[in-house]
């Protein structure tokens, strides 16, 4: 994705504790997660639990310029960056990252254009998908289950498999008929799609569902910052500030 500078902002608190985090992260457009605002001013649904989490943990947050997805993941194994969003935990990431509690939920659906939802209502894997060879456009890059790893590493994937970049461009080539199934976080895929004007219908069958996590680099940052966050999303759950912000932008 094409590199596209934000604008320095910090949250900051009236006062701090001696010991209050300064976290820096480098955020990717992902609307309607992360996008810039007004005046360049990031905005979002992640943004605003972030902020919300951080503020009430007692910390501060910095975002630095945007950056790729793979050299942000790179500045952020080398301690360079503190902070990653909606973040899924794996065995590989735990050897250099830490994990807060969940602050919300990740959704990743097959979509189809309504008049052909019926004809895949009956999907129930990839497995399924790869054996009648139904053209599906995938993101190039992530996390979307197990099922969709495995099939997507076979040999014969190139048939029935196309990846996009960005949801924007796998929307344009939905509408360009390049598969007749796209899948994505379902969030993300469905407000591609009505900036386009394109309407999507979601298949029954839901390949990934699951928690996402605040990651902390392990190394430049430390596990009472990470208690502290984790009581303060405990904090905000209890009082309904963070179902409050997820109601907002339709996150359940």
């Amino acid at each position: 994705m094409r590199a596209r500078p934000f604008l320095l902002a910090a949250l900051c608190l009236a006062a701090l504790p001696a010991d209050a985090c300064h976290l820096r992260m480098a955020p990717e457009s992902w609307p309607p997660y992360i996008y810039s605002g007004a005046n360049g001013v990031l905005a979002g649904a992640d943004v605003e639990l972030a902020q919300a989490i951080l503020r009430e943990a007692g910390c501060t947050i910095e975002f630095v310029a945007e950056l790729p997805s793979l050299r942000r993941e790179i500045l952020f194994r080398q301690g360079k960056l503190d902070l990653m969003l909606a973040a899924s935990k794996t065995e590989e990431r735990r050897r250099y990252a830490r994990f807060s509690s969940p602050y919300r939920q990740e959704h990743v659906r097959l979509f189809a254009a309504p008049d052909k939802v019926q004809k895949f209502a009956g999907i129930d894997s990839f497995d399924a998908i790869a054996r009648q060879r139904i053209a599906v456009l995938a993101p190039r890059a992530g996390w979307y289950g197990a099922d969709y790893a495995r099939a997507a590493a076979a040999t014969d994937a190139g048939m029935w498999r196309n990846t996009f970049g960005n949801f924007q461009q796998g929307i344009q080539m939905f509408r360009a008929g390049r598969a007749e199934l796209i899948m994505g976080d379902a969030a993300a895929l469905e407000h591609a799609a009505r900036q386009q004007g394109i309407t999507l219908a979601a298949l029954p069958y839901v390949p990934f569902s699951a928690p996402v996590h605040l990651m902390l680099n392990a190394s430049s940052t430390t596990q009472d910052q990470l208690a502290r966050i984790n009581s303060a999303i405990a904090r905000l759950e209890h009082s309904g500030a963070l179902a409050t912000i997820r109601t907002r932008y339709g996150l359940h």
